[in-house]
């Protein structure tokens, strides 16, 4: 028998141990792919975190970035206390003041902001975490304010501009389950989305065939492929179109699906048949037999599931027009919204799909300011203002900086970080010249040490809140520890700033258990049961499904729109999902390498993780990938010094010579203070139709640096 300093060696709960097991969730990632976690708890404190078996989503298993919760939670740089700024912004010197005198002077000096220059000159957005943003929309919105924004500005919702735009849903997700042949494009799950690997093998076990469009051989490539499309960055589009026209020329299409369902096929396959093979070749680097053994792969093996990234397709200054000429194939092969192919979705919950519809959109809305000017961003990048309706974060800067239309002077951010944008020192410079900047972060951030005033929150296991599941599950959540120091929830601070600002709406300032019942309450689940039952996600009975096939088309022409009706009345985008070069304008001859900034580490997500030891250590300094042949006739060994410039910059980091990187491409992962890859992509380098920057595709030229001694 095991002896109790055994037993505590071992973490195995029990009385004797004082160890007891609590469930939560890990919110590294947001927010559909929340894991299951299981803490074990010793007084007070989590000692141990593992998955969560039976999870409906991960099955109990942690990638190295949950495995990290731990020394995550308690980082030595949490913020434990609100903090007044005392030195320069920038500077890091804070001392620390109480709750009641941080909302005294946030609400009194938004108060002054609002009532000098009018509401919509307070800005309020949210970094990565997604879950109070229901609550924080409205607040905004209540306060008067039209500048209600995310970090989903740069990811994920021009994939969902996408959607909407060629079919009124949402998104759409791949039904593995039943498809013949799967496209994996941008498909490097293993480290991006590593539960996705074994429902593919599962898949190919039973004959479905693989084609992976990647720049780069990565561990998805080397293990589930049958085909590499192994593209040069930024042609996607180019080759979409190509693929479309040998399936089209191939008489490979499905035409009752195109005739029933589908609005602008005409102009679409006459504007597609200028990319046979050889030009698409020529574009993207793929060899045009590639080219024709994909299209024919795709034909002989339907119906056909295409991967999709809210990130990698669509960073590129043509990343949604991209986006829309990839899932036109689904299109073309009568495979949106029909088992084995795109199967669309409502956005459930705080931008989580469970399956199934609730008011959480409507609930901001209903507060939506009457007779308030246009939010930033809506003159320059139009196509974002009518889809989406948010402030599109891409041109906070140039706002705060110029003034025009109208004037920013305060920001209240939750998780504000400015590495995240392109030229991102405009941003830092723009926040300094605030009048008012309040930042909510679990540490002090070199964002947050911009700030004015700092307030502590929790993390996923110091709080309670509502959460939905893909396949219809829900859970009300349970806090695992006490909160560290004064933090607070996010969701705690702001309804307490609502009540301080003495907003009219009453909802909001009744709480998160009133505003979560509210946006529940044209559907049937039960909200004490899932308080009951914390602890593990429960399966919501009674909630309406839309089954596979009934979902129809929300466009003007009740159609799946190749011709967009809705981008046709911007005048300079264009209707159809049309193809150019996402590389910024600065000379090859002079950067004649292209910059790849943010491809996945299975051990980073931003700059989030950067400070977390454990995964830190599995690449301590910031390495660029170059192919090793570059390296080579650049002279470079692992380790080396090299210097990456751009029009817009440059900066030195190590070099790691690999075969996996397509020649003539650089990689290097973002969010580094000391290698700010986002510094050196051009300002301005933007998706016209999204306003997402163009982090994937810039000129860049690689030069071996003065070895340090």
């Amino acid at each position: 028998m095991s002896t109790l300093e055994e037993k505590l060696h071992s973490k195995i709960p029990g009385e004797d141990t004082g160890i007891i097991t609590r469930n939560s969730f890990c919110d590294v990632c947001a927010p559909g792919p929340h894991c299951g976690v299981t803490c074990y708890v010793k007084d007070g404190k989590i000692i141990k975190v593992e998955g969560t078996d039976g999870h409906p989503t991960n099955h109990g298993l942690l990638c190295p970035k949950g495995q990290a919760n731990r020394q995550y939670v308690y980082r030595k740089d949490r913020v434990l206390t609100p903090l007044r700024r005392t030195g320069a912004r920038g500077e890091g010197k804070f001392q620390p003041i109480t709750w009641d005198q941080a909302y005294e002077e946030i609400a009194a000096r938004l108060g002054a902001v609002r009532e000098r220059y009018g509401p919509s000159s307070v800005a309020f957005y949210s970094g990565y975490n997604k879950w109070y943003r229901p609550f924080l929309q409205r607040l905004c919105y209540s306060f008067g304010s039209v500048n209600y924004g995310t970090e989903s500005s740069s990811c994920f919702t021009s994939t969902i501009m996408s959607w909407r735009i060629a079919t009124g849903a949402d998104f759409a997700a791949p039904d593995l389950g039943h498809a013949g042949i799967f496209l994996g494009w941008c498909y490097n799950a293993y480290y991006s989305a590593y539960l996705m690997p074994a429902g593919v093998e599962k898949a190919r076990e039973r004959g479905m065939k693989v084609i992976i469009v990647d720049p780069r051989i990565t561990p998805a490539v080397e293990k589930q492929c049958d085909l590499h499309l192994r593209i040069k960055p930024g042609t996607d589009c180019a080759l979409a179109l190509g693929l479309a026209r040998e399936l089209i020329v191939n008489d490979w299409v499905d035409h009752d699906y195109i005739e029933q369902n589908v609005y602008g096929y005409e102009e679409y396959k006459n504007y597609v048949m200028d990319f046979p093979p050889e030009r698409v070749e020529q574009l993207t680097d793929v060899p045009a037999d590639q080219v024709r053994l994909a299209a024919r792969m795709i034909h002989e093996n339907m119906p056909l599931a295409i991967n999709q990234s809210g990130a990698a397709l669509v960073h590129h200054t043509n990343g949604m027009q991209t986006h829309r000429a990839v899932m036109a194939l689904s299109a073309l092969m009568g495979t949106y919204d029909r088992p084995g192919g795109m199967v669309p979705g409502p956005l459930t919950y705080a931008h989580s799909m469970a399956g199934f519809s609730t008011l959480d959109h409507e609930f901001p809305f209903e507060k939506y300011p009457k007779d308030a000017p246009r939010p930033v961003g809506a003159v320059r990048f139009p196509l974002w203002d009518e889809v989406v309706g948010e402030m599109q974060g891409n041109d906070l800067a140039r706002q705060i900086t110029q003034g025009l239309p109208y004037p920013i002077k305060a920001v209240w951010a939750h998780g504000m970080n400015f590495r995240m944008f392109n030229g991102d020192l405009e941003l830092e410079k723009a926040l300094k010249s605030l009048d008012f900047f309040v930042d909510i972060d679990l540490f002090l951030t070199d964002s947050a040490k911009l700030a004015d005033i700092v307030l502590p929150c929790c993390s996923s296991f110091e709080r309670s809140e509502f959460k939905v599941f893909g396949g219809g599950y829900g859970q009300w959540t349970e806090p695992v520890i006490a909160p560290l120091g004064e933090s607070r929830p996010d969701d705690e601070i702001i309804f307490e700033l609502a009540n301080r600002l003495d907003l009219d709406d009453e909802l909001l300032r009744s709480g998160a258990d009133a505003c979560v019942r509210y946006m529940l309450r044209e559907t049937p689940v039960d909200v004490d049961y899932l308080k009951a039952h914390s602890q593990f996600p429960q399966k919501l009975e009674g909630v309406k499904v839309i089954p596979v096939g009934e979902h129809g088309f929300q466009t003007p022409t009740g159609k799946f729109e190749l011709w967009s009706t809705v981008i046709e009345k911007h005048p300079g985008l264009d209707p159809l999902p049309t193809w150019r070069d996402s590389a910024d304008d600065a000379d090859p001859a002079q950067f004649p390498f292209r910059l790849v900034a943010g491809a996945r580490l299975p051990n980073a997500l931003h700059s989030r993780l950067h400070d977390v030891p454990w995964l830190r250590s599995l690449r301590p300094v910031p390495m660029a990938d170059l192919n090793d042949q570059d390296a080579a006739r650049l002279r470079v060994a692992r380790g080396d010094l090299i210097r990456l410039s751009t029009s817009a910059g440059s900066l030195t980091v190590a070099a790691n010579p690999t075969r996996r990187a397509l020649p003539g491409t650089v990689w290097l992962y973002h969010g580094y203070r000391e290698a700010d890859v986002n510094a050196i992509i051009p300002a301005g380098h933007n998706d016209p139709y999204s306003g997402f920057p163009g982090y994937r595709s810039v000129r860049c030229r690689v030069e071996k640096e003065a070895q340090e001694r």
